[in-house]
């Protein structure tokens, strides 16, 4: 099994039941279901359009109960776009990590381990839409179009969505282990 490491330099909560915008927080206790307060905590959740293989509102197995996204993936979005940053809160993001450069490209089935003992399991990348792009655009104002540009750029650097596989305290300059996953043989 290979395995990598990150920082965490961003621990965040979208507990504002108007906006899907996170803010900052040091530490947390990640429970099953995700962040207790979070707008996606949960252990499931009703299909949207995002599972258009279920009818919309049938309760389904959360898969985004976490939200992470890299520093080094976010400042290729926004060269991309030509502006000077983007922020993890404008894309409702909880974790920001630094040192794993491709996140997006992490398999399904790879963990985040942290120190206390808390893990993740990886559940995919996630998808970008025009709704972050929405609020990166409020920022940049004198840019045309960021929304729709932004799912172009963010295709394949946007992040991935986790469930909580142990309970456990995170803290925002933890050094988490990541484990990937790999199909030819995969982890249990």
């Amino acid at each position: 099994m290979k395995k990598a490491a990150a920082t965490i330099i961003g621990l965040l909560i979208a507990d504002l039941p108007e906006s899907f915008v996170t803010r900052r927080i040091s530490e947390t206790m990640l429970e099953f279901g995700g962040i207790r307060g979070d707008r996606h905590f949960g252990i499931t959740s009703k299909a949207d359009s995002r599972q258009p293989m279920f009818p919309r509102g049938t309760e389904i197995l959360n898969r985004r109960q976490i939200t992470i996204v890299s520093q080094e993936e976010l400042e290729q979005i926004a060269d991309e776009l030509g502006i000077d940053q983007i922020k993890p809160e404008w894309l409702g993001a909880n974790l920001l990590v630094k040192g794993f450069p491709d996140l997006t490209k992490l398999t399904l089935g790879s963990r985040i381990l942290f120190p206390s003992g808390a893990g993740l399991f990886c559940m995919g990348e996630n998808m970008p839409c025009t709704l972050p792009g929405e609020e990166i655009q409020q920022h940049y104002e004198g840019h045309d179009k960021l929304a729709t540009r932004f799912v172009k750029a963010g295709y394949k650097r946007r992040g991935i969505v986790c469930a909580v596989e142990r309970p456990g305290i995170i803290h925002e300059t933890d050094e988490v282990q990541i484990l990937l996953n790999d199909y030819a043989n995969p982890m249990q």
